[in-house]
């Protein structure tokens, strides 16, 4: 796929003419020679449209020169016979430039829609292939916006580029020279002064209206930042009484908009009126200095005639020449987000030429690893853990201990700072991030599901799997058979982010979905935290069938989840404090054992309340 050029810097402005420079790739592909010639013709078709508009006038002026000789003559019905050719020749010239057009937006819809698609595609990938960092500190309404009105601005830059600003400069020339050959330079003079101011105010004013856009545009998109945040939350707003909060949050922000917009609009009509002075302005004189030729002599009617046909004519190329620098300077500031977007670099890559991922017994290993998301937050310090092959190795330790961020560096959302983590020998720096995500099956603590079916769900985790396959999964997850007792069985709709399932329910989607995978090595992120104990038990017998002849590691908070792995890593401030069976870690009286004794006086205390409870019922 075409990529745009380098045309961000960090320091200085953006380059407005780098930015459309950067869309020529998207309708003039290297190497596609039906799209190179369709585009070819379109500007055949261009031109044909552009030398039938500036012919048109002649037949006009004919026209008129004919009929002004004045009944008298003796030939009178032979000149009305051809004035009236010359107005069907006339017409048939519209006729014409508009048929061109038409055959021009026939043939380059499919120029565009190409073109938009292949941009699309890529920012949809290259979003795809943007570290974990950078999509923890955006937000998703407001990057969908970003692409969304990038996307709708390239759409137009490749329009504006093909049709209007190659075709304003065609138009232009001609009726330069028509009116150069015609009536004289002081026309010339008149019209190319009026041009000249008219560019410039536009220019001056765009450029003004430019930070105003800017503004309005930010403003929109924290509007629908706020927006689909709270759209995204809906329980939480509901738990805390929080509708007339979350909407005057949302009007605050709409109201800075309607203030923006506003501003905008009034500098629109500013432009526009200052456009419609300077080029009236313009035509009034071009129309005295005719009106005085044929005064004189020098002209006749016709010609009167053409020159303001011409400047009518020069009226539209020139309304397009502020139409196009006003929206392609908004379409410039749309764009700017989504370039930047595609110019943030991935902040892990595969390197050059490397293999893929080998997995022969599922050896895990961390080896004198260090790791903090930024220099002044170290993570984890000097951690060492081997999981042999088909074993299982629970992670325990307090909130903030790192044991997530193993996780993580597991799966390869980042790197390690120093040390190394390596599967059967490999480090998994050295191969590529997909076949080493084909090797990590995980369950993260609260299982997302996309808004479709059951089954679309269940089969994300292995493309192409069969329904006998998606339900095989389901039974070692058991949630087969509550599947087939809901009205759509496999087809059931899940909802905006699997809300119509309980967590229990879509825990075991999850579970299922991950089974299908069918992976080496299985990464339980707090797989059963965030469930009831009754759930949690039921949960934990699928877990354990999903863990078998498969090397296992377990992040944990609860530790009743894990007391039967191989070995259990206790973390306390990114460091490896105790290791261990859970027997021994308990003999030791460690810190294990402390975490063990205070979970289990907050599961007695709980117990003891719902006696209680039971009781006074």
């Amino acid at each position: 796929m075409p990529r745009p050029p380098q045309i961000i810097s960090e320091k200085g402005p953006k380059d407005s003419w780098a930015v459309i420079r950067a869309t020529v790739p998207y309708f003039w592909p290297e190497g596609d020679w039906t799209t190179k010639r369709r585009v070819l013709f379109v500007l055949v078709f261009l031109l044909a449209s552009k030398l039938v508009t500036v012919i048109t006038p002649m037949f006009y002026k004919a026209a008129v020169d004919a009929l002004n000789k004045g009944e008298s003559s003796s030939q009178a019905w032979m000149l009305a016979l051809g004035a009236v050719s010359l107005t069907v020749a006339y017409g048939l010239s519209r006729i014409m430039a508009n048929g061109f057009n038409q055959l021009r937006d026939i043939l380059f819809a499919p120029v565009s829609q190409a073109a938009l698609r292949k941009l699309a595609l890529e920012v949809f990938t290259h979003i795809h292939h943007l570290s974990l960092r950078y999509h923890i500190s955006r937000k998703t309404g407001g990057l969908s916006r970003v692409v969304e009105r990038g996307v709708k601005a390239i759409a137009f830059l490749l329009r504006v580029l093909v049709f209007n600003l190659g075709a304003l400069a065609v138009e232009l020339t001609l009726i330069f020279s028509v009116l150069a050959v015609s009536f004289g330079p002081s026309f010339v003079l008149v019209v190319m002064a009026t041009i000249a101011l008219y560019v410039l105010f536009t220019m001056k004013v765009t450029a003004w209206r430019m930070k105003i856009a800017r503004d309005m545009n930010k403003q929109d998109t924290e509007a629908n930042q706020k927006a689909v945040d709270s759209l995204l939350n809906f329980e939480t707003v509901k738990y805390f009484n929080a509708e007339k909060r979350e909407a005057a949050r949302y009007d605050a922000s709409m109201a800075r908009y309607e203030k923006a917009a506003v501003r905008t609009t009034t500098s629109m009509g500013f432009l526009n009126f200052g456009q419609a002075v300077i080029l009236n302005l313009g035509i009034i004189t071009v129309m005295v200095l005719a009106a005085l030729e044929v005064q004189r002599g020098t002209m006749s009617v016709g010609d009167f005639v053409m020159v303001n046909a011409y400047m009518i004519q020069l009226q539209m190329p020139l309304n397009i020449l502020g139409f196009v620098f006003r929206d392609v300077r908004q379409s410039l500031v749309d764009m700017e987000d989504m370039l930047d977007l595609l110019h943030q670099p991935p902040e892990i890559t595969d390197k050059p030429g490397a293999p893929d991922l080998v997995v022969r017994e599922g050896v895990v290993r961390l080896d004198h690893v260090d790791f903090g998301y930024s220099p002044d937050r170290q993570i984890l310090r000097d951690v060492s853990i081997e999981v042999p092959a088909g074993h299982s190795l629970a992670i325990v330790g307090h909130t903030g201990s790192g044991k997530s961020t193993i996780g993580r560096l597991l799966f390869r959302f980042y790197d390690v700072g120093a040390g190394s983590l390596s599967i059967d020998g490999q480090d998994i720096r050295d191969v590529t991030q997909e076949s080493l995500h084909a090797a990590i099956g995980v369950v993260p603590q609260d299982t997302v599901l996309f808004n479709d079916t059951i089954r679309y769900n269940i089969a994300y985790g292995r493309d192409g799997a069969t329904q006998a396959e998606i339900e095989a999964a389901a039974e070692k997850a058991q949630i087969h058979d509550f599947i087939k007792s809901l009205p759509d069985g496999y087809d059931t709709q899940v909802g905006e982010r699997g809300l119509k399932l309980s967590g229990g329910e879509k825990q075991r989607v999850g579970i299922a979905r991950t089974l299908l995978k069918d992976p080496p090595i299985l990464l339980l992120d707090e797989a059963t935290s965030a469930l009831d104990t009754k759930t949690e038990q039921s949960i934990l017998g699928a877990l354990k069938l999903a863990g078998e002849g498969r090397t296992v590691i377990t992040i944990a908070h609860r530790l009743s989840t894990i007391s039967d792995s191989d070995e259990i890593v206790v973390l306390d401030a990114g460091r490896v404090l105790e290791r261990g069976t859970h027997e021994a870690l308990l003999k030791s009286g460690g810190h294990y054992a402390s975490m063990w004794a205070a979970q289990a006086e907050d599961h007695d205390a709980d117990q003891t309340a719902v006696q209680g409870d039971k009781g006074v019922a």
